[in-house]
């Protein structure tokens, strides 16, 4: 299964939740409705409106995730993903719109007692039944909406949440209504009806934010950034861009890399940053990757050496067997020797080059100088974009710098022995 129809799967998964909990809030609604309307309790009236707001919220998340899991067409190439954040926008003015119907009745009730001669069992059992139904649509909202990252539909189970409360002041007022106890019952209300507002506007706000391409996860923006720079043949600080379209995020990179690098090698490199951040990170719609040459003309060098005597320490011919490696940073007029490694895997008898890599594959090098080289080192070394040039044994360092600065070295285009020629690199 492709990741387009892992997504799509993902987004009726978060349909099916939705319009079941449109069913189950329809429901409460009409029951409500009718009991506080038999019973004339003004309170459940009262939340048969706040439920019918939720409803209203619940049918347009549905109807949102809908249209984001339509396919892409010429018209809208990135997909209607952005359509369930603009539901989510209008799930927060309704519970906005709640919460001050809500605060308005609150304060009503400070001034206005029900007054209720029976017993009113079967508001009570409505208000029960409410709780009960909220809390288990609330919690399947909340799961569902977390695994596919439906902002509506975790704005709608943080609503479901608050209705439980709401239910239970609802079941309160009709109980204090019963027994003429004044004041509590409004002051609850309105408690409540805040709390539902600075709900409603969270998810305003957040809404705003998304639509507008903000970014709202500076710390996923820094991992990546962080990960990324330590991709070999990245070169300076990458710039990594985050917005949110819907459930699913993309990502804008910049990266820089040796100037020296061939188109098809930097396209190779495009394609190991896309398939890292792809394959680390969920729910990453799309990876857009922009390679820049380096601002820093610095490039890293190693050398394997026969005796440690700086510049004019001398090359040895084969790169796996030599003792020693100076590494080098080059830039447009200066030489520096940043470190010389001992060659610690000499005593041992198979793969010794690629133990030597690994060791000092942390310089992040771009080149190497060597009179031979065996099959798994070229490819480990070309595979991590480093460039090999082919030198003469016995030449100095420095000496081996000037030919290269001067044009005067051919690069290895494929190993100078095989596998079965070497018995150190096998």
């Amino acid at each position: 299964m492709d990741d387009n129809s892992i997504k799509i799967k993902k987004l009726k998964k978060g349909q099916r939740i939705a319009f079941i909990a449109t069913f189950v809030t329809l429901f409460l609604v009409v029951a409500k409705g009718a009991v506080g309307y038999i019973f004339n309790s003004e309170i459940l009236i009262a939340d048969a409106f706040h439920s019918g707001a939720d409803l209203l919220a619940i049918f347009a998340s549905g109807f949102g995730l809908w249209l984001a899991s339509k396919k892409k067409s010429k018209k809208f190439p990135y997909g209607l993903y952005k359509a369930e954040t603009l539901v989510s926008f209008l799930i927060g003015l309704l519970i906005v719109w709640a919460g001050i119907e809500i605060l308005q009745e609150g304060y009503h009730k400070f001034f206005h007692i029900t007054q209720v001669q029976k017993f009113p069992i079967l508001p009570v059992l409505v208000s029960v039944i409410s709780v009960i139904l909220s809390y288990f649509i609330a919690r399947k909202e909340k799961a569902i909406g977390r695994e596919i990252y439906s902002q509506s539909l975790i704005a709608n189970a943080q609503e479901s949440f608050l209705d439980i409360f709401t239910s239970i002041v609802v079941l309160i007022g009709i109980l204090l209504a019963f027994l003429q106890v004044p004041y509590v019952e409004g002051a609850i209300i309105v408690l409540i009806s805040l709390l539902i507002l600075k709900l409603g506007l969270e998810n305003v706000w957040t809404s705003l934010l998304v639509l507008m391409d903000a970014n709202l996860d500076p710390r996923l923006q820094s991992e990546i950034e962080t990960k990324v720079n330590e991709i070999y043949g990245v070169k300076g600080e990458s710039e990594v861009r985050i917005r949110q379209s819907g459930p699913f995020k993309m990502v804008e990179c910049k990266i820089q890399t040796s100037p020296t690098l061939p188109l098809y090698r930097a396209h190779e490199l495009t394609d190991k940053t896309e398939d890292f951040i792809t394959k680390n990170y969920e729910n990453i719609e799309s990876v857009f990757i922009h390679v820049e040459p380096s601002k820093q003309n610095i490039v890293s060098a190693i050398i394997p050496v026969k005796n440690i005597d700086g510049l004019d320490s001398k090359i040895h011919g084969h790169f796996g067997r030599a003792p020693y490696y100076i590494i080098l940073r080059l830039t447009d007029g200066d030489i520096e020797i940043e470190d010389f490694y001992y060659n610690e895997f000499l005593g041992e008898k198979k793969h010794i080059g690629i133990k030597v890599i690994k060791a000092v594959i942390r310089y992040k090098l771009d080149m190497l100088f060597t009179a031979k080289i065996g099959e798994l080192s070229f490819y480990m070394l070309k595979d991590n974009f480093v460039d090999i040039y082919r030198i003469k044994e016995d030449l100095t360092v420095k000496e081996t710098i000037e030919r290269y600065k001067n044009g005067q070295l051919e690069k290895i285009i494929k190993p100078t022995h095989s596998l079965e020629q070497s018995q150190v690199e096998k």
